[in-house]
């Protein structure tokens, strides 16, 4: 029902604000700020989005819990995505989640609703193999080689460069 919701309130909560704001200060004034917010949040995401990809970097270096800076980043896609949209509606929440502290507040109220069961850097696989090395390394395989001059007898088909 929530997405329901979004997909027809947020359209008529953004013809509603064209309506007001068109009639404020008419057509191509209104126009002029849908395409300057987009190129205006094109810059601060590209910005925000190299910061947060930094972050995400250093927790993968230190061994850190990866989850905040994944976050972050994830909501700075979602804002990209409503500024590209035309509308204010949109451009606002897209602008309030380049802030930092907004987007600290959006995930602390989603990490107190998420319950973790655990967390594990690498895998039990690999965890086994280190602890009960294999007695066997000998990889079996065939191979057939490919005399590189030999051409296909068809067409390409457009989808594939020979």
């Amino acid at each position: 029902m929530w997405l329901f919701l979004a997909f027809v309130g947020v359209p008529l909560i953004e013809i509603a604000l064209f309506i007001q704001v068109g009639g404020a200060i008419g057509l191509l004034p209104t126009l002029a700020v849908v395409v300057v917010t987009a190129m205006l949040g094109t810059f601060l995401v590209r910005n925000q989005g190299a910061l947060a990809l930094g972050n995400l970097k250093r927790s993968f270096e230190n061994l850190n819990d990866p989850t905040e800076p994944l976050a972050h980043g994830a909501m700075i896609l979602f804002s990209g995505a409503l500024l590209l949209t035309p509308g204010f509606f949109t451009d606002a929440v897209g602008f309030a989640l380049l802030v930092p502290a907004v987007r600290v507040a959006v995930f602390n109220y989603i990490k107190a609703r998420v319950k973790v069961q655990s967390f594990a850097m690498g895998s039990m696989h690999s965890a086994q193999q280190q602890s009960h090395p294999a007695q066997d390394d000998v990889i079996d395989g065939d191979f057939t080689e490919v005399d590189p001059t030999k051409r296909p007898t068809h067409q390409p088909s457009g989808w594939t460069k020979h």
